[in-house]
This record gives C-alpha cells, structure tokens and sequence, in this order.
C-alpha cells in the first residue's frame, strides 16, 4: 500500500542542524570515505582477473560510480535533507516496504564492509606484531578472531558515542593519502631504477578460459568496492554550508582525486611486479601493495612499519561504517519498521546501545560465516556483499531521479542530463546479474538475501506487534502503510 510520498519529510524535526561543513571539510570526509580498506585489499583481486590491463576495471569502476554520483548531486541539490538514498525513494515511490528494504540494505553495505575493514585491520596487526613477537599466529583461524577484536573494539568506542567527527576524519584522511604517496613514490623510484616494465600495461592475463570482456566485467565489479564511499556524504547535506553550490563541485573533485590515486597506485603495481605474481603476494593477508614498497625499498622493514600503518587508513572506514549502520537500525526503529528495542539509547551515553550490539553481533557472525563455510575469502564475500547491495541501492536511486523529474526544483539545484541516470541504472543493474563474479563468488548473493531476509523478518515482527497494538488502542496510528 502506498502512503503520502511526504511522511519522510523531516519538516517536524525541532531545528536545522548546524551547518560547519565547507568544501574543504567535505572534500576530506568524500576522500576519506572513498580512500580506505579498498584499495588494500582489491587492488591484486583485480589484477587477478585482467592481469596487467587491471588499471582498465578500476577505470569503469570509476565511471560507473561517477553517473550515479551525477544523481546524487541532483538529489541532494533537490532536496536537502539528510536522509541519503532512503528518502529519495520514498519520495519517488511513496511504498514504505521499497524504503525500509533500501535504508536497511544501506545498513547491511555499511556491516558488511565494516567486516572487511576490520579483518583487513586484524590482518594487519597480526603481521605486524609478528615482527617483533615471536609466535605471532597469522592462520586464517587467527585473522578471524583478531577481527572479531576489531569490531568488539570498535562497538565499545561507538557505546562511549564517538560520534562523525569531520576533523578526526582528516586527520586519517591525511595518513591514508600519505601512505599512498609512499607507496607511489617508493614505485616510481622503483620503475627509474630498472625495476619497472610499462609493456605489462596491456598484458591481458586471466586464470580462467574468459573473454576480455567477461573479465573485465568481473574485474570491474570487484573495483567497484573501492569507489563506495561518495554516497554518505549526502547524509551531511544539512550540515554543509550553501550545499546546492559546494556539493556538486566537491563531489566530483573527490572522486577524481580518489580515481587519480587508485590508477596511479595500479599501474605502478602492474609495473613493478611481474604479471604472473599479482595473485600471489608475499604475504597475502596484506596484500600486493606492500610487494611494491619490498621491490622498490627493499631495504625499509616493510612488514614491520606499513601494517600499522593500514590500520590507520583503514580503521576509521570501518569505524564509520558501524556508527552509520547502528544509527540507520536505530532510526528505523524510532519510525516503528524495525523493533522498538533498537531504539533503546543509553540513560547517560544517550547511544543506541541495543542497535550497536545488534549490529556487532551481525559483523561477527558475517566473519565466522564467510571463514568457516566459504572458500572465497573475506574481501571477496564481504567486499563484494558491499557493493551488490550499493549496486542494488545505486540502481534504485537512478530510477528515482528519474521518476522525480516530475516535481518541481529549486532554481539553484544542479541538474544532471537525462541520458546520465538512465546510463547509471543500467551499469549499476548489470553489475549485480552472476555475469560479474566468478563462480565462488557468487556467495555474495546468499549474504545479501540472508542479510535482507533478516530484514524481512524483524519488519514483519515489527509490523505484527504494531498491527496488535493499534487494534488495541495502545498506539494511535494505523501501522498498515509499514
């Protein structure tokens, strides 16, 4: 059933936020959000299926990401409110279950990837104080639970209400663009000393009998992890000084700046390490960009100075993604589509203290599931599971711009060519179909219907009791539209 497209305004919320954003501090936290656990962990998975053309998927990723950024600009310039991709599709589409079913897939992408981060950070650590401490297990078994400790972490630090603090995120914003440029410049240096070859550029190489088409498809899907990011800035929209002038503008230099970074970073590993040894790092769990710095710089103590200092770029993505996903499982249980018990926040911490557990718990149990039942590894299932699920939601949100050409915009709104929503729906939509993942892989789909149908079910739950109470008198409105 359908309800007023209206009901998700936020027109009854007592005040306007404080808006202390400008293009600087948006630029930051846009980069920030982009330049994270991704390039780490993707950057050999995709050469993996392209061998030296892998600067190629990171490319489209990147278009791809750009069309449906246009969207968001629209929207966003359109209507400034920070309700993100939920609220457009209410507005477009008025149906309350299409909503929830996009705000909760929103909430699982920020799990899911939250997951990766932390198993990458747990990763990291363990190879990091293995050189220094005798012993030091760096088992699949071992990585496991170092994330469990990640995420366990990262709940007690989001209980004491540590809340998107702008400044903090620049300060990790400038760490993560650091060691980019270290490993960049360590590349280079490389490259002029005899150590580089540009021919593998255009080497195509797949471990699999598929056409380059096949596998650039499959390689872009797996880059498109590390273009996600972007979308969570509109969420920051009523806190953004003059945003229908700033946003567009910065969006698209965030982009660019991370597009730039990400192909510099690719082509100097294709580069530097010989075609053949892009699926087979040196150590695995930290991935190919520290073979760099060991070709290049093999003098500097690779293993024991950069894992620690992923953990600085890469924790804060995970940290932000745990805070946005309690906070979303929080709002819709205000709203009454999920549980009241979510909404539960603390006498004194004034957090979301049962949505913060609820939400570590889901992360943990998405680790153990994807080490012990699946053979694809946490940033294939996980990593993926986060960009089938944007795909979806990215999909969603070309088609609402589309449908809401309809209303009217405010004369200062950006306004994107007609051809470019249409464009990212339909490489947004083919990026979910099993023509884009190989096929241990296509677990990613088990994870998002399982994540989705435990949506279902706490929305029916909820929907139940309110039916119940309503019928009772003991609430006023008709839960029917839920």
């Amino acid at each position: 059933m359908t309800a007023p497209r209206e009901e998700l305004a936020t027109s009854d919320q007592p005040a306007e936020l404080h808006r202390v954003i400008g293009p600087k501090l948006l630029l930051f936290l846009i980069v920030g959000d982009i330049i994270g656990a991704g390039i780490f962990a993707i950057t050999g998975k995709v050469a993996g299926q392209v061998g030296g053309a892998a600067w190629l998927p990171f490319l489209i990723a990147f278009a791809i990401a750009t069309l449906t950024a246009f969207s968001y600009m629209e929207l966003v310039t359109k209507y400034p409110q920070a309700a993100g991709a939920a609220l457009y599709i209410h507005k477009a589409f008025g149906i309350h279950f299409v909503t929830f079913l996009v705000a909760f897939a929103v909430a699982c992408s920020g799990i899911t990837s939250a997951a990766t981060s932390a198993t990458l950070v747990g990763q990291n650590l363990l190879i990091g104080f293995g050189q220094f401490i005798d012993g030091v297990p760096t088992t699949p078994e071992a990585g496991m639970f170092a994330a469990i400790a990640i995420i366990v972490i990262l709940a007690l630090i989001n209980l004491r209400g540590v809340g998107e603090s702008v400044k903090f995120n620049m300060v990790l914003t400038v760490v993560s663009l650091g060691i980019m440029a270290i490993i960049i410049a360590i590349g280079i240096g490389a490259i002029a000393s005899g150590h580089g070859d540009v021919s593998r550029l255009v080497v195509f190489e797949t471990p699999a009998d598929r056409s380059l088409f096949a596998a650039v498809t499959m390689g872009t899907a797996i880059a498109f992890f590390a273009m996600v990011g972007f979308e969570d800035s509109v969420n920051l929209v009523e806190e953004t000084k003059n945003p229908n002038k700033i946003f567009p503008r910065v969006m698209l230099i965030g982009l660019g700046v991370c597009a730039v970074i990400y192909m510099l970073v690719a082509i100097t590993v294709i580069m530097v390490i010989p075609t053949g040894d892009l699926l087979n790092p040196k150590n695995p769990d930290a991935g190919i960009l520290l073979d760099v710095v060991r070709i290049g710089a093999p003098g500097l103590p690779v293993d024991a100075i950069f894992p620690f200092l992923t953990v600085f770029a890469v924790v804060n993505t995970a940290l932000m993604n745990m805070l946005m996903a309690s906070r979303l499982l929080y709002g819709m249980a205000k709203q009454g589509v999920l549980p009241q018990v979510l909404g539960k926040v603390h006498p004194t911490r004034r957090t979301p203290t049962l949505s913060i557990i609820f939400t570590t718990l889901l992360a943990i149990a998405l680790v153990v599931y994807v080490n012990l039942d699946t053979g694809s590894g946490i940033v294939g299932s996980l990593g993926g599971t986060t960009a089938l699920l944007l795909l979806g939601v990215f999909t969603m949100v070309n088609i609402a711009l589309l449908v809401l050409r309809r209303d009217k915009a405010p004369a200062d709104a950006f306004r994107a060519p007609t051809i470019i929503p249409i464009l990212g729906a339909i490489t947004s939509a083919f990026l979910i179909g099993p023509w884009a993942r190989s096929r241990e892989d296509w677990v990613q789909y088990e994870i998002a219907g399982l994540l989705l149908a435990l949506g279902v079910l706490l929305w029916a739950v909820t929907w139940l009791i309110n039916r119940i109470n309503y019928k009772r008198g003991n609430i006023s409105s008709n839960p029917g539209h839920f």
